[in-house]
Order: C-alpha cells, then sequence, then structure tokens
C-alpha cells in the first residue's frame, strides 16, 4: 500500500473518524446530503391556492361523577375486606346491587345505590386511623369474657365507622394499640411477615441475667421456631428487672414466650412505640386520630 493510500485513512473523510462515507459507486468522498426537515412549512392559501382542511372539533371529555365510585372500592371503603379479595367476591357472585347480581369488574355504583355483600347491607366509610394507649384490664375483639371490659367501649366515641383493632393484645398488656377501618392496613400489620418494628418495655419478677440477655440477642427456639429480636436492652437507670425489646412481630404473646422460655414472670408489658408510632402526649386510656404524615408513614411502613 503506497503511503498517499495511508494517510488517506486517518483524513476526517476516510471513515476512520466517525465522517461521512465513501460512496462504494464513485471515487473519492460523497458530498454531504442534508437530511430532510422533520418541521414542515405551511403553505399560505393565500399564495399556493389551496384550501386548508377545517379542523375536526374534540370531543369534550366526559366529567367524572363523584357520586360514583367502583364497586370493589365501595366495598373495601365499608370495611368488609380489600379490594383484591372485593374482585374475588364479585366475580364468585356474592354482591348485589339494587337487589340485582353485578359480577362486571370496575361496576361503579352510586352512593344512593343499595350495595348487599353475602347478603348484608353495607355502607362506604371514610377510612379513620386512631390511636389508643391501652389500660390494663381490657380485652380485644375475640378474648371477651361475660361481663370483661373490651377496648372497642375505649373509642367508641372516636367514629361512627366499624373500627377494629390492629392485632390482638391481653388484658394485663398495656400500651399503643391501633383502630381502623382499613383492611387493608389490618392485614398488612397482622401479617406474619410484616416488617415494621414495635418497641416493648418489659418488668420481670427478678433481675436477667446477662447471659440470658445474650441468648435472646442472638435467637431462642421456641416450641421448634426460631424467634429472632432486633435489639434488647436493660432499660437506663431502671432495675436489671426492666427490659427494652425491639421486635418485628405484633404478637405480644411470643414476646411473654421469650422469657418464659428463659425460666422468668412476665409481671408487665408495654407496648411504647408501633410502626413509628408513639406515646408522647397520649396518657394512659386515652385516644387521638392519626395525622396525614402519620397514615402516609403508616401506608409506607
Amino acid at each position: 500500500m503506497s503511503r498517499h493510500q495511508d494517510s488517506d485513512k486517518s483524513r476526517p473523510g476516510s471513515g476512520r473518524q466517525g465522517g461521512y462515507k465513501k460512496d462504494s459507486n464513485s471515487r473519492g468522498n460523497s458530498p454531504i446530503r442534508k437530511a430532510p426537515s422533520k418541521f414542515k412549512t405551511k403553505a399560505d392559501p393565500a399564495t399556493s391556492g389551496a384550501k386548508e382542511a377545517p379542523k375536526a372539533p374534540k370531543s369534550p371529555k366526559k366529567p367524572s361523577n363523584p357520586d360514583e365510585i367502583r364497586l370493589n372500592r365501595y366495598i373495601s371503603n365499608s370495611g368488609m375486606c380489600s379490594r383484591r379479595d372485593a374482585d374475588i367476591y364479585i366475580q364468585s357472585g356474592n354482591v348485589k346491587v339494587n337487589g340485582v347480581v353485578v359480577t362486571e369488574m370496575g361496576y361503579k355504583v352510586k352512593l344512593t345505590d343499595t350495595v348487599q355483600f353475602d347478603g348484608v347491607n353495607i355502607t362506604p366509610e371514610k377510612k379513620e386511623y386512631v390511636l389508643l394507649n391501652k389500660p390494663k384490664n381490657f380485652s380485644t375483639a375475640g378474648d371477651d369474657s361475660p361481663g370483661s371490659a373490651n377496648v372497642l367501649d375505649l373509642v367508641r366515641g372516636a367514629s361512627k365507622a366499624n373500627l377494629m383493632p390492629v392485632g390482638r393484645m391481653d388484658k394485663t398488656t398495656t400500651g399503643l394499640l391501633l383502630f381502623t377501618n382499613d383492611t387493608e392496613i389490618i392485614q398488612k400489620f397482622t401479617a406474619p411477615n410484616q416488617r415494621s418494628s414495635k418497641v416493648y418495655q418489659v418488668s420481670l419478677d427478678k433481675n436477667l441475667k446477662f447471659e440470658d440477655l445474650e441468648r435472646i440477642q442472638k435467637g431462642l427456639t421456641i416450641d421448634d421456631h426460631r424467634v429472632y429480636v432486633e435489639e434488647i436492652t436493660y432499660i437506663e437507670d431502671q432495675p436489671k428487672s426492666e427490659i427494652g425489646l425491639k421486635m418485628k412481630t405484633s404478637n405480644v404473646k411470643i414476646v411473654r414466650r421469650i422469657f418464659e422460655h428463659l425460666k422468668y414472670d412476665v409481671l408487665k408489658v408495654d407496648r411504647v412505640t408501633f410502626a413509628g408510632l408513639t406515646k408522647k402526649n397520649l396518657p394512659r386510656g386515652d385516644w387521638r386520630f392519626l395525622t396525614e404524615q402519620e397514615i402516609i408513614n403508616l401506608k409506607n411502613a
């Protein structure tokens, strides 16, 4: 190859440096061709003699009716089940609107319609979230015995909604208990794989040995199940029988079983935090509504 040919490869037009391409049908380099413009020039009807085609009128958007909502949302708002589960009930023919079975997905109902879910008339409710600092000697729903006081009595004046406690607490357990008619939140925080942290203060009948504290921190096998805690500590400026325990479970029975497994009697369990919520400015026996930000945090927990 000649020197002239070698030097030609280093020129911008040779194709080596990304310049214009060499035309295989001609000698030398092909001229630069301008790409056609993407923007078309609007012809002047006065000079071109062409008439502009009239624009088709846009059809106005149909406004959504604020008095109508999807049937699955209506059912979910009533507190019966989640939207996903509501779809299953609708498809199976267990939902009636004004006496007629509806199986259509996305079906919309008016707030004045009569909706039956499994033969029971239901009404949609606004989602309510109430936090209670539970005192002793009040049971959660399902633990009732004749003549016993129920936690629902403590929040009955908070809302007309069908509030349910999130999880169960025995009579002797105190502290934070959340109530809501949001079935998705109830399912989320009672599921075995839920990931939000809770902090408990546990009072024992005697000082917790340091070796037992370390055993709990490493994990215990109780009834053939491995139980792990996030953190366990002695409470500062308190006797060694006062223990702080951080876990993801909302099942208070597991908290008690940890110490009973190591031959300690549990005198008191107090839930001091629940999914980022605290007892700050909430005396024992009192309740309050969650703020909008707390509700957002709860749904993202």
